[in-house]
């Protein structure tokens, strides 16, 4: 960078340079970071309202969908941006996009920063009694969401205040000035910013999830309370992955920004390379966050497992009717593949088999039996044979020989 420009205050994503290395890595890094976060945002998204959809809306839930939705806004609409500051020499992208990236990307921060407070506070409540987490009031989530938005839009006024394009050595460029009555407020606003959007909330954050894995570590006498005790260990476990993740990932960023809103006018400003890389893994957040859900997170792979074999079995019945023999050979049945057959199948084959057994049985029925048989066992069953019971057989041989002898 020129000397002559080292002492200006760069806005919206904007710093000069004259390596054309730095204008072609960094836009390819945010370009692969948003192609790789898009995808993931989006299906935490849909596996996040497939879960409301099928009645299991929670406050956690919500709080990682307000999440995830701050991760695509940004992917959408600001690092877009900044890539294609990095790639000009000039800003080319208007006073609006100049005056309102930075305040559009801090509010993205800071929303997710405040939701990490609030979901760090719903892991432990959760911990201390999961059935309070089962009913929840629609306007409850919404009205804590609108609380979260609404801080996250004021903290970062200033910069949409103070931003703005000027002509600077023959180009245009997005620049902070800030005026002389307002420059105490401006250098109080660079150390309390800092403040109040990463320090303050890591450290509720960090609270309360120190006190729900405390909670989770009681041990219940049923088996009921060591299901819910290992459940509470995997979330509070996946949560504070999040915010740690998002810690080391932003704190470079805040580095920066501390070196150049206390920049003096000899001091030396922080390099090229190390704002581009800042900027760089703060963008990454975006993407590591979806990717933290994927994994760990057992019910999201259980969504993913049952959506992969959805797939399967939908893709299935297509294949398996160019498979089918023609008419004539309807009674050979069709072949699955790759799935049992089911129990209701069984049934149906049962009853199509049945006109056939019933029309076997009937002609077993009706077979005619002989007449002189028939005859022979009449006889027999009418005749009372008395010889057993007859205590002087001898006497009446000869008349009864045959009626048993028959």
């Amino acid at each position: 960078m020129n000397s002559s420009l080292a002492h200006l205050h760069f806005a919206g994503g904007y710093l000069p340079s004259d390596s054309k290395d730095w204008r072609t890595v960094v836009p390819a890094l945010l370009v692969a970071v948003c192609v790789l976060g898009f995808v993931g945002n989006l299906c935490v998204i849909g596996i996040l309202l497939h879960g409301a959809w099928r009645g299991k809306p929670s406050m956690i839930h919500s709080l990682i969908l307000n999440l995830s939705l701050a991760d695509l806004s940004l992917l959408l609409f600001s690092a877009p941006v900044r890539a294609t500051a990095y790639s000009k020499g000039i800003w080319s992208l208007g006073w609006f996009i100049c005056k309102s990236s930075d305040w559009f990307m801090h509010t993205c921060m800071a929303a997710k920063s405040l939701t990490i407070v609030a979901v760090a506070k719903a892991c432990f409540m959760y911990a201390s009694d999961p059935a309070k987490q089962v009913n929840i009031h629609h306007r409850t989530v919404g009205s804590v969401l609108a609380a979260i938005w609404a801080l996250a839009s004021l903290l970062p006024l200033p910069e949409w205040f103070f931003s703005t394009v000027r002509h600077q050595a023959g180009v245009e460029m997005c620049l902070v000035e800030v005026p002389a009555m307002a420059r105490e407020f401006m250098a109080m606003f660079g150390k309390l910013y800092p403040f109040l959007v990463f320090c303050l909330p890591l450290l509720f954050a960090g609270c309360y999830f120190w006190r729900a894995y405390g909670q989770c570590q009681k041990r219940g006498p049923k088996t009921q309370n060591l299901r819910n005790q290992m459940r509470c260990k995997q979330l509070t476990v996946m949560l504070l992955s999040i915010a740690v993740t998002s810690a080391i990932l932003w704190l470079p960023e805040w580095v920066t920004w501390l070196w150049v809103w206390h920049l003096d006018a000899g001091s030396r400003p922080p390099p090229q390379g190390f704002i581009a890389l800042s900027q760089v893994l703060m963008f990454s957040i975006s993407s590591a966050n979806p990717l933290i859900f994927l994994l760990m997170s057992e019910e999201f792979k259980e969504v993913l497992k049952g959506l992969w074999k959805w797939m399967i079995t939908k893709r299935h019945p297509t294949t398996s009717e160019s498979r089918e023999t023609p008419a004539g050979d309807s009674e050979a049945p069709p072949d699955n593949g790759l799935l049992p057959e089911s129990p209701t199948s069984m049934p149906e084959r049962e009853k199509a088999a049945s006109p056939s057994s019933s029309k076997d049985n009937s002609e077993k029925a009706e077979v005619p039996t002989l007449p002189d048989v028939e005859q022979f066992w009449q006889h027999r069953d009418a005749v009372v044979c008395t010889q057993d019971s007859d205590p002087i057989p001898w006497e009446h041989e000869d008349q009864e020989t045959g009626a048993c002898g028959k």
